[in-house]
């Protein structure tokens, strides 16, 4: 006969095994979870890549729009047809994309604070550096010195390293808790005005929707068939005599079909003397660069992307291409 365990082995093989038990639910729980969660990344990164395919297919359908429209009216663009800001559909499955154009040229172009040189080699301008000033001073009446803003902005593209009155140059960034230098070339986003000295936070969302950089170092032409009247100190700031009022009602009077020429926008009653000043070079009734925003919405994953198309040439082409993702 086989001679029976004690009681207290008996209860201690038991809590053994229900122990082992324990542990293997554990790792099994713990297995499951990373292979939920590698499924997971792995569907995302699917659905990812099909949004990005569809932000490209969105993106290309709007550089043939503005192909389009610019062959059948290369002399002038106006608002008609109801182009601009208009969201057209891509139709996807179990998703939704949309891309959105408007004038890329109708605002304050940064890297204009500079002229260059030669290749490679940039020197700061001042008539862009007054009017970017001047722009500042309309839109953010709270900035500590717009001169001394502008200043510091053209320093911080022009290659040399000796600051503008009011400006500033290395020596002033080097200073701080985190030491940087300045760029000495164009800027590639307007984001980067938020690192030039004397911009605070305030000042750069105040700025914001008036700036932008395109990638050459010219003034960007205003389209005076294409900007909004809310948009007026994009026109006041070409001139010392201009105001914010005079060019909002001289935009409330424009034709339906646009301007025929720029010197008919600067040729009203509202706007008199003012075209002397040497603004009026600063428009036009063509757009060469245009602004591109895409959205995509596919399976929980939200997907948004901007982008610059250059229309100096036809067949226009994309230039620059920015992404933002969020859950």
């Amino acid at each position: 006969m086989r001679a029976e365990a004690p009681r207290s082995e008996r209860g201690a093989a038991l809590l053994t095994v229900l122990l082992l038990v324990a542990v293997i639910a554990v790792l099994a729980g713990v297995a499951l979870e990373k292979l939920r969660l590698a499924t997971r990344l792995g569907s995302n990164a699917v659905t990812l890549d099909q949004a990005r395919a569809f932000s490209f297919a969105a993106e290309t359908l709007a550089v043939f729009k503005i192909s389009d429209l610019l062959s059948k009216s290369p002399d002038k663009v106006t608002l008609e047809g109801g182009w601009s800001g208009q969201p057209f559909a891509l139709p996807i499955p179990n998703g939704t994309a949309t891309a959105t154009v408007t004038d890329g040229g109708n605002c304050f172009n940064l890297n204009s604070l500079a002229i260059e040189a030669t290749p490679g080699v940039y020197a700061a301008y001042t008539p862009a550096r007054t009017q970017f000033a001047r722009l500042i001073a309309l839109v953010d009446p709270t900035a500590r010195s717009p001169d001394a803003i502008a200043a510091a902005a053209a320093d911080w593209i022009d290659s040399d390293n000796s600051p503008l009155d009011g400006g500033a140059e290395d020596n002033v960034y080097g200073g701080g808790k985190l030491a940087y230098r300045t760029a000495n070339t164009l800027m590639s986003d307007p984001s980067e005005l938020r690192a030039v000295a004397g911009v605070t936070r305030l000042d750069y969302d105040r700025l914001r929707p008036w700036i932008c950089t395109l990638p050459v170092a010219i003034p960007s032409k205003i389209n005076v068939n294409t900007v909004l009247p809310e948009q007026a100190p994009l026109i006041a700031m070409l001139g010392q005599t201009l105001s914010v009022e005079a060019v909002r009602q001289a935009l409330l009077q424009r034709p339906p079909k646009g301007f025929s020429n720029a010197g008919a926008f600067w040729s009203q009653s509202a706007l008199a003397g003012a075209a002397g000043e040497g603004g009026a070079g600063q428009t036009d009734v063509k757009t060469t660069w245009f602004a591109l925003r895409v959205d995509v919405a596919l399976g929980g994953i939200r997907l948004e992307q901007s982008g610059l198309i250059d229309a100096t040439a036809l067949p226009a082409r994309l230039v620059s291409r920015q992404w933002g993702e969020r859950p």
